[in-house]
């Protein structure tokens, strides 16, 4: 039986801009965000998560904190990060924040873990980017251990080992649920199938369909393991407004002003009114009235067979007033 679609929000607290077009400080954009949670969770969306960034243009740089504020205003809502940058954390630390936040919100928290698209966590927190994947591998290795809630004992090169060690506090429904962010790695894939793990595909450019051999090769690694294959969400950016043109037109500068500060830093041209319309029409830019959207996520989730889409609702500056809006509209 097939499993019904669960829409959630997240967010990497884009720093937003107030009425007289000036960037808000960060203060102010987190205090908002908390307000557009609780919005979601008064709309009956299902999941609401935080990216971490240590950036000025992104304003959460502590994930579970803020989810926790969140928790506090919020009675239904899943809540969890997008992504958690496990290769520069301690995944003990990070089991310990979020089984904290499990309890402190009655058991709706989840971890979405991942490498992150920016590497200024790294030299932050004094790691090498030459470790790359050593640091990823060996840490959710560890927090896969972490996951099933007995003594640990692990071995590893980026850490001290660890000697039938308990981790407190233990979550209370038995597992945390987490999730592996993955962004277009067969190897990514398939040690999520490895270590048990359900799927979170990024996918924030393109046609979503050619995201079908990751999901064939998740399903397939599965099969080989010998066990049930697990969920696959999808997270996208977006924006919706009462017609497809006021979408369109209210997001395009925004957008572009997010997309070409990115762009110049990893050598992309910049972004063009082509290239933005390409991406709202075949691509993965979920941007219109709600009917629009509705039918462009449901194209999307029955061709990755999704049982999650996220929706990035917030995209670079554009203000608070409007990202309310469409989250009502979402």
């Amino acid at each position: 039986m097939a499993q019904p679609l669960e829409l959630g929000l997240d967010t990497f607290g884009d720093v937003t801009t107030g009425p007289d077009g000036a960037p808000l400080p960060h203060g102010q954009v987190l205090r908002n965000v908390i307000e557009e949670a609780v919005l979601a969770d008064q709309l009956g969306i299902g999941f609401f998560g935080v990216g971490e960034h240590h950036r000025a243009d992104f304003a959460v740089s502590a994930p579970e904190v803020l989810l926790a504020a969140i928790a506090g205003r919020t009675t239904q809502i899943h809540l969890g990060s997008a992504v958690t940058v496990l290769s520069s954390d301690d995944p003990i630390r990070v089991f310990q924040r979020f089984s904290t936040l499990d309890a402190a919100s009655g058991g709706r928290a989840e971890v979405i873990l991942g490498r992150g698209s920016f590497t200024e966590s790294f030299p932050l927190f004094g790691y090498e980017l030459s470790d790359y994947e050593t640091l990823f591998e060996e840490k959710l290795d560890l927090f896969a251990a972490l996951l099933k809630q007995e003594p640990v004992t692990w071995q590893g090169s980026t850490r001290p080992p660890l000697r039938n060690q308990h981790v407190y506090p233990p979550v209370e429904s038995g597992r945390l649920k987490t999730w592996i962010g993955v962004g277009g790695s067969p190897e990514s894939v398939v040690r999520a199938a490895r270590y048990d793990l359900p799927l979170a595909l990024a996918i924030i450019g393109g046609d979503p369909k050619r995201f079908r051999p990751y999901v064939d090769l998740y399903h397939r690694a599965f099969e080989q393991l010998g066990r049930p294959v697990l969920p696959i969400g999808v997270h996208s950016p977006g924006y919706i407004a009462d017609t497809d043109i006021q979408a369109r037109e209210e997001l395009f500068a925004d957008y572009k002003r997010m997309r070409d500060k990115i762009g110049a830093e990893r050598g992309w041209p910049p972004m063009g009114q082509g290239e933005f319309e390409r991406e709202a029409e075949h691509g993965s830019l979920y941007v219109g009235s709600p009917e629009t959207v509705a039918r462009k996520i449901a194209a999307t989730v029955t061709a990755l067979g999704a049982v999650r889409f996220q929706l990035k609702y917030s995209a670079g500056p554009l203000p608070h007033d409007k990202l309310m809006r469409s989250i009502e509209l979402y």
